[in-house]
């Protein structure tokens, strides 16, 4: 759902904002860090480290836990706004779009560039994945209409 994070491909021609969260956030470059993960599993990232700066008023810090889902959202202050922004958008995977895709990009602090670089990717993957899956459901459903094994099927080991 929330991708520019989740499907990072090898040959971005930027870099991305994954394992940089917080060192971004600390520069004022990335106003908003999402984290999404199945309870109980922890988070990949270090949360003491970004709770560190909420003391010092340096970030803000939201959490939802709505099962099976733990959101942890951290915007810097003027841009709590982000974190409302980005809970709005749908949270089921067959109701989000594109523009969902654009929008919760903006929210994360990515370029213009960034994002168009990232949708046409997601796009070029996603029409592999759909033609794939068609090529593998015809001959799926042609192998299953014979059966290479003539013997009779007690008679198999």
């Amino acid at each position: 759902m929330l991708g520019m994070g989740s499907e990072q491909p090898p040959e971005l021609p930027y870099l991305g904002h994954n394992g940089r969260e917080l060192c971004l956030m600390l520069r004022g470059i990335k106003p908003l860090a999402y984290f999404l993960n199945f309870v109980p599993r922890e988070f990949d990232v270090n949360i003491p480290t970004f709770d560190r700066h909420l003391a010092a008023g340096r970030l803000i810090r939201r959490e939802f836990v709505e099962l099976p889902h733990r959101r942890l959202l951290y915007a810097l202050p003027d841009h709590q706004w982000r974190i409302d922004a980005m809970l709005a958008l749908p949270n089921e995977l067959d109701a989000w779009s594109e523009d969902h895709e654009r929008r919760s990009c903006e929210l994360l602090g990515y370029e213009g560039g960034q994002i168009d670089y990232w949708l046409a990717h997601r796009r070029s993957r996603a029409d592999a994945q759909s033609a794939s899956v068609q090529v593998f459901g015809r001959r799926r459903q042609r192998g299953s209409a014979r059966r290479t094994d003539r013997r009779p099927k007690s008679a198999k080991a």
